[in-house]
């Protein structure tokens, strides 16, 4: 009995923080109302730093490779590739800072000639400020070249409505592993 109470207890608080959790309310009459308010909003631009890390060795990895094509085992850029990513976003680029969220999504080797990934990721915000938000990026990533621009197509929550652009910098990557700490700046313009 006291553990059935417990457990309405416990369920009731979690019930009475989600919308607490969720920055807008997300009911389809309230995002009805969000964009009929559209035009009277204010744009806003905000720069996010972060760093992500992408493990596919070790006993906890976050990447799975999930498919390949015929030819990926004999080609130089690894072509066709296909894997499953649900990295951690922190802070600073050591594992143990303050995780801000998580990168969900696939990425894939989409270039013959060099190491170009075709990425869609999510940008999932567990942090206080975003919790509950997400950013939706989609574009190519060099990964052997310095910096790489790639596009921020939408967005959920504080970032309804989000465009932008994540530069991406490769921080450490290990050639053994496939281990890498990835360093983003991200600028995304979205409404008040």
């Amino acid at each position: 009995m006291v553990n059935t109470c417990i457990t309405l207890i416990l369920s009731s608080m979690i019930l009475l923080a989600i919308p607490s959790v969720l920055s807008l309310d997300q009911d389809p009459v309230a995002v009805e109302q969000w964009f009929e308010n559209l035009p009277n909003m204010t744009p806003k631009l905000t720069h996010l730093h972060f760093y992500l890390h992408d493990l596919v060795s070790g006993s906890d990895p976050t990447v799975f490779r999930v498919a390949q094509s015929n030819i990926t085992s004999s080609s130089p850029t690894a072509f066709g590739f296909i894997a499953m990513a649900d990295d951690m976003l922190t802070t600073g680029p050591e594992p143990n800072s303050t995780v801000l969220g998580r990168a969900q999504g696939i990425y894939g080797s989409a270039c013959l000639e060099e190491s170009g990934l075709l990425m869609t990721m999510n940008l999932v915000f567990t942090g206080a400020d975003y919790n509950g938000s997400t950013l939706s990026l989609l574009g190519r990533n060099s990964v052997f070249h310095t910096y790489r621009e790639m596009p921020i197509v939408g967005g959920s929550g504080v970032f309804r409505m989000a465009r932008g652009v994540a530069t991406a910098k490769t921080y450490e990557f290990n050639l053994t592993s496939g281990d890498a700490v990835v360093e983003y700046n991200v600028m995304v313009q979205h409404y008040n």
